[in-house]
């Protein structure tokens, strides 16, 4: 088997597509209403790829501030590149108001849904129970039923299931790199759905890692516990962060495995079999991320509807970098 690469790509499903993060750049495959593959390739923020980023504990932090704000643009770009077709005026640029206010708007819903409504729900009980330890544990418990809760809601939505797909892809599609394999449909399909750096791990491991802190912080007033909770998130989310990477980078050790389990398992509610189609677009994406990382320009190779008799002129697999050629440590 081959050598873990130095570098670890990374990604998220978004609208008919998939965004890869890169060493530099991040790209975004999209597939389009009429069929063929849209791709952008655009250079990270410098704040997300210095020295700042090697950091332990800050880097976790940074980690989130960049899934959040490279998320929610990905999300914006993917719906208007898969809609293109519709539109008379085509893509448009997504003003920088846009991005901030769906940001605003996505981390109020979080926090309000999985710390506020968990002391809101417990609060009622407190004085029927013997201890501050054992309401904690207890709201903590709420806390991780709804984010499963949540998850297996959504997973019933026709368009979340297509999501679920595409991020089953953006998986299988890293781990064949991380493999050292050749990006083709063939060597994609040897591999699960599942990945122990999945983001879903990441918020599993949130959950856990707050039940394990805020059982330390008694029961002060309602407003202290709810601000506690806001102000310790980004400690939470760094060590969170250092914990699903140790895992993701050790595979190979024994602990590691076993840190990967719960996320793994919450990840078969969060990922589904993708088909043929939805794998071309993981592979582009990931060929793009690759490309645009060693400065190379990108055309995405397999063709659309009206194109299947040949196969578009660019980037081929030989002359992308492989899991053990050029990559680097972020």
């Amino acid at each position: 088997m081959s050598r873990q690469p130095e570098f670890s790509y990374g990604g998220q499903a978004v609208i008919e597509g998939i965004m890869i993060r890169g060493r530099s750049h991040f790209s975004l495959a999209v597939r389009r209403e009429d069929g063929t593959i849209s791709h952008i390739q655009e250079p990270l923020n410098t704040l997300f790829t210095g020295k700042v980023r090697r950091v332990p504990l800050l880097r976790g932090f940074l980690a989130l501030v960049e899934t959040l704000t490279l998320g929610i643009k990905a999300l914006h770009q993917s719906a208007n590149m898969a809609m293109v077709d519709q539109t008379p005026e085509g893509e448009q640029e997504i003003s920088g108001w846009v991005l901030a206010g769906t940001l605003g708007v996505s981390l109020l819903l979080g926090v309000g849904i999985f710390f506020v409504l968990p002391q809101l729900i417990v609060t009622p009980i407190h004085s029927y129970l013997p201890s501050d330890l054992v309401i904690n544990i207890i709201e903590g418990f709420f806390r991780l039923a709804i984010l499963v809760g949540y998850i297996w809601a959504i997973s019933f939505m026709k368009n979340i299931r297509r999501v679920f797909a595409y991020h089953g892809a953006e998986h299988m599609a890293v781990h064949t790199y991380e493999a050292g394999l050749p990006l083709s449909i063939e060597n994609v399909r040897k591999f699960q759905t599942p990945h122990p750096r999945c983001g879903t791990a990441f918020l599993l491991t949130v959950v856990l890692v707050s039940i394990l802190v805020f059982i330390f912080l008694g029961w002060p007033e309602l407003h202290w516990r709810i601000l506690s909770r806001i102000a310790l998130l980004p400690v939470i989310a760094a060590v969170s962060y250092e914990i699903i990477r140790f895992s993701g980078l050790h595979q190979s050790w024994w602990i590691a495995r076993q840190v990967a389990v719960p996320g793994l398992l919450l990840q078969r509610l969060t990922t589904r079999q993708p088909d043929d189609g939805q794998i071309e677009v993981a592979i582009s994406a990931m060929e793009s991320a690759i490309a645009a990382d060693a400065g190379q320009q990108y055309v995405v190779r397999f063709p659309g509807p009206a194109e299947e008799s040949s196969v578009a002129e660019g980037v081929t697999e030989g002359s992308l970098p492989t899991a053990n050629a050029d990559a680097t440590s972020p």
